[in-house]
Protein backbone atom coordinates (compact mmCIF):
# COMPACT_ATOMS: atom_id res chain seq x y z
CA UNK A 1 0.00 0.00 0.00
CA UNK A 2 1.86 3.49 -1.19
CA UNK A 3 -0.81 5.55 0.56
CA UNK A 4 -1.24 4.42 3.99
CA UNK A 5 -4.84 4.76 5.06
CA UNK A 6 -5.45 7.95 7.69
CA UNK A 7 -7.12 7.24 11.31
CA UNK A 8 -10.41 9.41 11.48
CA UNK A 9 -8.95 10.79 14.39
CA UNK A 10 -6.00 12.51 12.58
CA UNK A 11 -8.29 14.07 9.85
CA UNK A 12 -8.70 17.76 9.43
CA UNK A 13 -12.18 19.05 9.21
CA UNK A 14 -12.07 19.27 4.95
CA UNK A 15 -11.15 15.59 4.92
CA UNK A 16 -13.70 14.69 7.80
CA UNK A 17 -16.39 16.13 5.78
CA UNK A 18 -14.94 13.87 2.49
CA UNK A 19 -14.99 10.78 5.28
CA UNK A 20 -18.38 11.28 6.40
CA UNK A 21 -19.71 12.02 2.83
CA UNK A 22 -18.45 8.46 2.46
CA UNK A 23 -19.35 6.30 4.96
CA UNK A 24 -22.48 8.38 6.10
CA UNK A 25 -24.17 8.46 2.57
CA UNK A 26 -26.07 6.20 0.27
CA UNK A 27 -23.09 4.15 0.26
CA UNK A 28 -23.71 2.99 4.08
CA UNK A 29 -27.17 2.86 3.83
CA UNK A 30 -28.93 -0.88 3.08
CA UNK A 31 -26.77 -3.91 2.96
CA UNK A 32 -23.05 -3.21 3.36
CA UNK A 33 -22.21 -5.33 0.35
CA UNK A 34 -18.30 -4.33 0.91
CA UNK A 35 -16.24 -2.35 3.82
CA UNK A 36 -15.67 0.96 2.66
CA UNK A 37 -13.21 1.60 6.15
CA UNK A 38 -10.91 -1.04 7.44
CA UNK A 39 -11.11 -2.49 11.67
CA UNK A 40 -9.89 1.15 12.35
CA UNK A 41 -11.99 2.90 10.75
CA UNK A 42 -9.63 4.06 8.28
CA UNK A 43 -11.28 4.44 4.19
CA UNK A 44 -10.62 1.45 1.65
CA UNK A 45 -9.91 1.16 -1.66
CA UNK A 46 -10.27 4.90 -3.79
CA UNK A 47 -11.60 6.32 -0.85
CA UNK A 48 -8.62 7.07 1.03
CA UNK A 49 -6.93 8.83 -1.44
CA UNK A 50 -10.06 11.29 -2.20
CA UNK A 51 -8.95 12.31 1.34
CA UNK A 52 -5.75 13.72 -0.18
CA UNK A 53 -7.72 16.65 -2.24
CA UNK A 54 -11.13 17.82 -0.01
CA UNK A 55 -12.60 19.44 -2.84
CA UNK A 56 -12.07 16.92 -5.91
CA UNK A 57 -12.64 14.22 -2.76
CA UNK A 58 -15.93 15.93 -2.34
CA UNK A 59 -16.49 16.07 -6.45
CA UNK A 60 -15.78 12.31 -6.78
CA UNK A 61 -17.05 10.89 -4.10
CA UNK A 62 -20.51 12.64 -5.14
CA UNK A 63 -20.22 11.88 -8.41
CA UNK A 64 -19.57 7.99 -7.89
CA UNK A 65 -22.94 8.26 -5.74
CA UNK A 66 -24.96 9.73 -8.06
CA UNK A 67 -23.86 7.51 -10.91
CA UNK A 68 -24.60 4.18 -7.99
CA UNK A 69 -27.93 5.54 -6.82
CA UNK A 70 -29.24 8.32 -9.03
CA UNK A 71 -29.20 7.14 -12.76
CA UNK A 72 -31.72 6.06 -14.99
CA UNK A 73 -29.79 2.64 -16.06
CA UNK A 74 -31.13 -0.74 -13.38
CA UNK A 75 -29.07 -1.96 -11.08
CA UNK A 76 -27.71 -5.02 -13.23
CA UNK A 77 -26.82 -3.07 -16.27
CA UNK A 78 -25.40 -0.70 -14.00
CA UNK A 79 -22.93 -3.60 -12.02
CA UNK A 80 -22.29 -5.41 -15.73
CA UNK A 81 -20.80 -1.68 -17.22
CA UNK A 82 -18.81 -0.86 -13.42
CA UNK A 83 -17.64 -4.73 -13.46
CA UNK A 84 -16.81 -4.54 -17.36
CA UNK A 85 -14.55 -1.56 -16.62
CA UNK A 86 -12.93 -3.19 -13.48
CA UNK A 87 -11.96 -6.54 -15.97
CA UNK A 88 -10.50 -4.32 -18.67
CA UNK A 89 -8.57 -2.40 -16.31
CA UNK A 90 -8.16 -5.63 -13.91
CA UNK A 91 -9.12 -3.42 -11.13
CA UNK A 92 -8.74 -6.39 -8.01
CA UNK A 93 -11.02 -3.75 -5.81
CA UNK A 94 -13.45 -2.68 -8.18
CA UNK A 95 -14.43 -6.03 -8.82
CA UNK A 96 -14.14 -7.80 -5.54
CA UNK A 97 -16.54 -5.07 -4.46
CA UNK A 98 -18.61 -4.74 -7.59
CA UNK A 99 -18.94 -8.62 -7.72
CA UNK A 100 -20.89 -8.18 -4.56
CA UNK A 101 -23.22 -5.83 -5.52
CA UNK A 102 -23.63 -7.81 -8.88
CA UNK A 103 -24.80 -10.96 -6.85
CA UNK A 104 -27.20 -8.43 -4.59
CA UNK A 105 -28.81 -7.55 -7.72
CA UNK A 106 -29.38 -10.87 -9.46
CA UNK A 107 -26.22 -11.28 -11.25
CA UNK A 108 -24.97 -14.87 -11.20
CA UNK A 109 -21.71 -16.38 -10.50
CA UNK A 110 -22.05 -17.54 -14.43
CA UNK A 111 -22.53 -14.45 -15.83
CA UNK A 112 -20.16 -12.71 -13.73
CA UNK A 113 -17.11 -15.26 -15.59
CA UNK A 114 -18.99 -14.29 -18.50
CA UNK A 115 -18.29 -10.38 -18.21
CA UNK A 116 -14.93 -11.19 -17.03
CA UNK A 117 -13.99 -13.40 -19.75
CA UNK A 118 -15.73 -11.44 -22.92
CA UNK A 119 -19.14 -12.85 -22.85
CA UNK A 120 -22.40 -11.84 -23.44
CA UNK A 121 -25.49 -11.60 -21.29
CA UNK A 122 -28.35 -13.06 -22.78
CA UNK A 123 -30.60 -10.04 -21.89
CA UNK A 124 -30.74 -7.84 -25.32
CA UNK A 125 -30.79 -4.08 -23.12
CA UNK A 126 -27.95 -5.94 -20.93
CA UNK A 127 -26.09 -6.47 -24.08
CA UNK A 128 -26.59 -3.41 -25.61
CA UNK A 129 -24.99 -1.82 -21.88
CA UNK A 130 -21.77 -4.64 -22.58
CA UNK A 131 -21.64 -3.94 -25.87
CA UNK A 132 -21.49 0.14 -25.51
CA UNK A 133 -19.04 -0.09 -22.73
CA UNK A 134 -16.96 -2.27 -24.12
CA UNK A 135 -16.68 0.07 -27.32
CA UNK A 136 -15.99 2.76 -25.11
CA UNK A 137 -13.32 1.23 -23.26
CA UNK A 138 -11.24 -0.10 -26.52
CA UNK A 139 -11.72 3.05 -28.68
CA UNK A 140 -12.96 5.55 -26.66
CA UNK A 141 -15.53 6.10 -28.56
CA UNK A 142 -18.50 4.31 -30.56
CA UNK A 143 -18.99 5.03 -34.02
CA UNK A 144 -22.53 6.50 -35.60
CA UNK A 145 -23.84 2.61 -35.43
CA UNK A 146 -23.28 1.92 -32.28
CA UNK A 147 -24.33 5.82 -30.96
CA UNK A 148 -28.10 4.98 -32.84
CA UNK A 149 -28.01 1.32 -31.02
CA UNK A 150 -26.95 3.24 -27.63
CA UNK A 151 -29.26 6.11 -28.24
CA UNK A 152 -31.91 3.79 -29.16
CA UNK A 153 -31.79 1.89 -27.00
CA UNK A 154 -30.96 3.02 -24.13
CA UNK A 155 -32.19 6.80 -24.29
CA UNK A 156 -29.93 9.74 -24.57
CA UNK A 157 -29.81 10.28 -20.65
CA UNK A 158 -28.86 6.66 -19.87
CA UNK A 159 -26.04 7.05 -22.47
CA UNK A 160 -24.42 9.94 -20.57
CA UNK A 161 -24.63 8.13 -17.57
CA UNK A 162 -23.03 5.13 -19.07
CA UNK A 163 -20.41 6.74 -20.36
CA UNK A 164 -19.94 8.96 -17.29
CA UNK A 165 -20.14 5.40 -15.32
CA UNK A 166 -17.23 4.48 -17.39
CA UNK A 167 -15.29 7.11 -17.02
CA UNK A 168 -15.39 7.22 -12.73
CA UNK A 169 -14.92 3.45 -12.96
CA UNK A 170 -11.79 3.79 -15.45
CA UNK A 171 -10.41 7.00 -13.23
CA UNK A 172 -10.59 5.20 -9.65
CA UNK A 173 -8.88 2.02 -11.93
CA UNK A 174 -6.32 4.83 -12.41
CA UNK A 175 -6.11 6.14 -8.94
CA UNK A 176 -5.90 2.26 -7.35
CA UNK A 177 -3.08 1.55 -9.51
CA UNK A 178 -1.23 4.76 -8.45
CA UNK A 179 -2.24 5.14 -4.92
CA UNK A 180 -2.54 1.56 -3.54
CA UNK A 181 -0.16 0.21 -6.04
CA UNK A 182 -2.37 -2.29 -7.28
CA UNK A 183 -1.65 -3.88 -10.48
CA UNK A 184 -3.31 -5.82 -13.40
CA UNK A 185 -1.90 -9.59 -13.56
Amino acid sequence: MRLPGLPPSDLDPGQRAVYEAITGGPRAEGPRLFALTDDEGRLLGPFNAMLLSPPLGEALQGLGAAIRYESRLPARSREIAILAVAAHWDSAFEWAAHAAVGRHAGLSDDELAAIRSGGRPGDPAERLVLETVRALLTRSTLTDEEYGAAAGGLGERALFELTTLVGYYALLALQLRVFSGEHPG
